[in-house]
Parts: structure tokens; C-alpha cells; sequence
């Protein structure tokens, strides 16, 4: 265990390095978000949080499940 296990970002979530990878994780031991660099851990965390608070229903996918033409 290092140091930065037990430091709290914005009291709410923690970083933390794995094998190739940082996650965060909330105080529950929930994982949150899996990022390349421990900044954009952060960021991700705190915007992915911040629409969860806030709520996501005014967001939109420019991207579309649906296959058009025959297969």
C-alpha cells in the first residue's frame, strides 16, 4: 500500500495504479473509470460523477446502434 491509496480526491474517489492501466474507485471500493494516464483517471471520474449527480438525460450518442442494408 503507498501513500496515494488513501488519498481522496474531492473526498469522494481515489486513483490508483494497476497492471497497465489507473482506475478509480469510490469509497465503497466500487470501480469507477479504467484511464491510460492518472490525469485523465481524474478528469473522467470527476465528469463521469458530476453527470451522474447532475443527470445524463440531456446528453445524446452521435453514434447509432442500428445496421442499415442486408447482411
Amino acid at each position: 500500500m503507498t501513500i496515494d491509496d488513501d488519498f481522496w480526491i474531492d473526498e469522494c474517489f481515489r486513483v490508483q495504479k494497476c497492471r497497465f492501466l489507473w482506475q478509480s474507485f469510490l469509497k465503497d471500493g466500487t470501480t469507477v473509470i479504467s484511464s491510460l494516464t492518472k490525469e485523465q483517471c481524474i478528469e473522467a471520474t470527476r465528469f463521469y460523477l458530476k453527470g451522474k449527480q447532475e443527470g445524463f438525460e440531456n446528453s445524446q450518442s452521435i453514434y447509432d446502434g442500428v445496421v442499415g442494408g442486408k447482411l
